[in-house]
């Protein structure tokens, strides 16, 4: 079954798991910063359960809450992608709909 996953990682990470991400996402958590392999990046991870859960375990890519979960998003990833208008207030549905001004699929939808 194939799901959608938002996670807060770094293009390192990414380039690893590449080969599994092929229909995945991603945005610069700063919204101007410079592409090296420790920048930080929104990840919008369409895959597998499989998939899904194995980069849940890695602590190189920190997993958002579900984005119709009621959770506010932690304080860390709000701090990232603060140049993207996301505050410790928003929940993770809150923080896509800003994230999905700069990058329209980013944005969750449920079909």
């Amino acid at each position: 079954m194939q799901g959608r996953s938002y996670y807060l990682t770094t293009i390192r990470a990414w380039r690893a798991a590449s080969p599994q991400l092929a229909t995945s996402h991603f945005i610069h958590a700063e919204f101007d910063s410079v592409a090296t392999p420790e920048t930080k990046i929104l990840a919008m991870v369409e895959a597998d359960e499989g998939t899904l859960n194995s980069l849940s375990k890695n602590p190189a890519w920190q997993e958002l809450p579900h984005p119709l979960n009621p959770n506010l998003v932690p304080e860390s990833v709000a701090d990232a992608l603060s140049s993207h208008g996301v505050t410790p207030f928003n929940t993770a549905f809150e923080a896509t709909e800003s994230i999905a001004r700069s990058h329209p699929i980013l944005r969750y939808r449920v079909f």
